[in-house]
């Protein structure tokens, strides 16, 4: 690396400086370098476990991935067993192998810091605490940052900054996925404040990879902490963990040790951050290439010039329903939900959570699938198929993290160009005092502006309840579906009832002046299409009622990619700025009454020709004939 007159280039030198280890005469390499270029794995060792002090033995990684098959805990990987676990042998290049820190602030605790650089390379065959490179993952190219703990506590000085802001900036130039795995206990406190700007420099070079509309994927391991945690390993586009990981601005001890406060023990660990919204999956080490690899594949898929033409199943669409019944229809437990149709129609579907502010709604699902060949992302409300999921997904009803996460992934949509595809399943948004607590009305209103500006195609499916609002956010797209024994309506018809009855048993009475079914807001035109549904209701044949999902999905999409985007968003503005307008209104309504009006006069004729045509059959018998 070239020297140049700037404070953070005193910080790191190629070759190292004088009081680094001394080059081997012959190879003209210091003992770390040789080690490096020999080996990617270091002797194999006993290992115990922590947590449960079962004896793993030796090469316990080749054995079990250092993962404890008692307790599960998951042990710490080197950089160089992570290279091995994550890239396709044989096609990984270090990049920036040489580059080593000096000492610009002349730090002494109990030893110098150049002691303790020397001593952490000849402990682990590496210059610094990070490796960074290009390799293949299940035969897809990306950048590769790998963090080590045994090297000074994987901590964040100069090179390390340096190291990760080229990994952004080649990818960047290459037009390839950055995929970071952390382990690190955060800033460099031998290199004091021109460690901690490290956050600063390698956060830039997030926000310029990812202005570019490339995907980066964080693993964050134990422990994650401290400036790292807090700059470009909580940047990625997904952020994943491994089980019971340590992960957190600061760890429990130096919280405990700096303002007294003793922590809960899940605190800082992986599955409490998952539940707060702050990650998007934890995921067991066996695992993690096979999931970082499909979602690379999502990033990376160039979407099929023609979809497949799909057969039609056998069905028979309905040309009618009863109000009542479309409700009862729409309610019933056995109805497929959301995720019945996820499983059955995309493939490698990944679910991605979190609002990244404070939790995760399981009454949202996010994530991206395989449609045919397309990567398409997916928002869905999820009631449950038993009591036990209804429970723990709120029959539906989203809080208003729920909303933010859907947000959240149609920035994510839009942002790859991804079609967004929604599913409709909700008797409403959750009106308790948490939601007021923490904003609903705001949550609903940006998931209503957001979704009516993304610039990508949008489809909706109502495969159940869509009550009210929290229904209608994330229903604002180019094209609506309603399966036939949907519902949709302004407010449940016992809401209704109960408002103007005083009484919400005419719920029953009422539903039908409500104009809930698919037909009625088909030909109010505020759906684009009815989905037939199986023979006797999508719970008596889900794959048939999926297959015919699908068969819409892939027709309008493949329609709506076509069309340019200014031209897409006229037309849905268009769409929905006409709607409830009074000549629309009246228009239908005319529509309505002239049909029936028409049918009218057709049976008065009909009855009139009839007894014409008896009577004078009649006159015409002879006398002795007629009655």
């Amino acid at each position: 690396m070239e020297n140049k007159k700037t404070t953070d280039d005193q910080v790191k030198k190629d070759p190292p400086a004088e009081k680094a280890a001394a080059p081997d005469k012959k190879t003209g390499k210091t003992k770390a370098a040789s080690e490096k270029d020999k080996t990617h794995s270091l002797p194999p060792r006993q290992e115990i476990c922590p947590q449960c002090k079962t004896d793993l033995g030796e090469n316990a990684f080749e054995r079990n991935l250092k993962v404890c098959p008692s307790c599960n805990n998951h042990l710490r990987l080197s950089a160089k067993e992570r290279i091995k676990l994550l890239i396709d042998p044989g096609t990984f290049r270090e990049w920036e192998k040489g580059m080593t820190s000096v000492d610009p602030l002349r730090f002494v605790d109990k030893k110098t810091y150049m002691e303790r650089l020397r001593e952490a390379q000849e402990a682990t065959g590496m210059i610094d605490a990070v490796i960074i490179g290009l390799g293949e993952i299940d035969g897809n190219e990306a950048v590769f940052c790998f963090l080590d703990f045994e090297f000074m506590g994987g901590t964040m000085g100069s090179v390390v900054g340096e190291k990760i802001s080229a990994a952004f900036n080649k990818a960047l130039k290459k037009k390839l996925p950055v995929i970071s795995v952390v382990s690190s206990g955060g800033a460099r406190m031998q290199e004091g404040i021109l460690s901690l700007m490290q956050m600063a420099k390698t956060s830039a070079a997030v926000a310029r990879f990812h202005k570019a509309g490339l995907p980066y994927i964080s693993v964050q391991t134990n422990p994650t902490t401290g400036g790292i945690s807090a700059s470009f390993s909580s940047l990625g586009d997904v952020v994943i963990a491994e089980p019971k990981a340590l992960i957190g601005f600061v760890g429990p001890r130096v919280v405990e040790q700096t303002i007294g406060e003793k922590l809960p023990p899940e605190a800082s660990k992986a599955e409490f951050l998952l539940e707060h919204g702050m990650l998007d999956k934890i995921v067991e080490r066996k695992d993690l290439k096979t999931k970082i690899a499909h979602l690379v594949a999502h990033f990376t898929r160039k979407p099929p010039s023609k979809f497949p033409r799909l057969s039609v199943p056998h069905h028979k669409p309905l040309k009618h329903i009863e109000a009542w019944d479309a409700v009862e229809a729409a309610r019933n437990p056995g109805r497929p939900t959301s995720l019945d149709y996820i499983e059955r129609i995309f493939t490698n579907f990944i679910e991605l959570k979190g609002d990244r502010h404070f939790g995760d709604d399981p009454a949202v699902i996010t994530g991206l699938g395989d449609l045919e060949g397309q990567t398409v992302a997916v928002i869905a409300m999820e009631r449950g198929r038993n009591d036990d999921e209804r429970k723990m997904r709120n029959r539906g009803m989203a809080r208003p993290e729920g909303y933010r996460k859907a947000q959240r992934m149609m920035d994510f949509a839009e942002k790859f160009k991804f079609p967004l595809i929604t599913f409709v399943d909700t008797p409403g948004a959750y009106p308790g005092y948490e939601s007021l607590q923490r904003g609903m009305a705001s949550a609903l209103a940006h998931c209503f502006r957001r979704m009516v500006s993304l610039q990508i195609p949008t489809l909706t499916f109502v495969v159940g309840e869509g009550g009210s609002g929290g229904a209608l956010a994330l229903a604002v797209a180019d094209r609506v579906f309603m399966q036939e024994r949907a519902i949709f309506s302004v407010i449940s018809p016992e809401g209704a009832a109960s408002i103007l009855y005083g009484d919400a048993g005419k719920a029953k009475e009422l539903a039908p002046f409500m104009k809930l079914t698919a037909f009625d807001l088909y030909n109010l035109e505020i759906t684009d299409k009815i989905v037939p549904e199986s023979q006797g209701g999508a719970h008596t044949d889900i794959l048939t009622s999926s297959q015919l999902i699908k068969i819409e999905m892939l027709k309008n999409l493949d329609v709506l990619r076509k069309v340019n985007i200014n031209q897409l968003l006229d037309e849905r503005y268009e769409k929905y700025e006409k709607m409830g307008k009074t000549g629309v209104y009246w228009q239908e309504l005319l529509k309505h009454e002239l049909k029936e009006g028409i049918a009218n006069i057709q049976k008065s004729v009909t009855q009139f020709l009839k007894e014409s045509r008896e009577g004078k059959e009649k006159k015409d018998l002879p006398e002795a004939q007629q009655p």
